[in-house]
């Protein structure tokens, strides 16, 4: 399994961006995919999940972004894309997506990561 993160950048606060994680294997569409972001001197944080959908496809999402963040899976594009809208400043970090046969929030109990991809929102 393979995974590319893109779609970082640089916005303002209230801006949008559009984070796509591309995943190869035969078997991924049964995996949950993941998104989890890292700022500088903190600890990397789960954000977003979705889950496969033979077990329902289902979503959550941290607190701090419910409502604004949107995750979906786009099999016929093998993206997992998560939709960021009402950016700010305390959303500036590396943000990773990662996959793994189950369904956890903890970045331990994921197996395989993407690159990760800077998201920095100005005040």
């Amino acid at each position: 399994v393979q995974l590319q993160a893109s779609g970082g950048g640089l916005v303002q606060t209230g801006g949008s961006l559009r984070l796509s994680c591309a995943y190869s294997g035969r078997t991924f569409r049964v995996y949950t995919v993941g998104w989890f972001r890292q700022a500088p001197g903190k600890e990397r944080e789960f954000v977003a999940k979705i889950t496969w959908s033979g077990s329902g496809g289902g979503t959550q999402y941290t607190d701090s972004v419910k409502g604004r963040f949107t995750i979906s899976r786009a099999s016929a594009k093998n993206t997992v894309d998560l939709q960021m809208n009402n950016l700010r400043p305390e959303d500036t970090a590396v943000h990773y997506c990662a996959a793994d046969p189950g369904s956890a929030f903890r970045p331990t109990d994921y197996t395989y990561w993407g690159q990760g991809t800077q998201v920095t929102v100005s005040s």
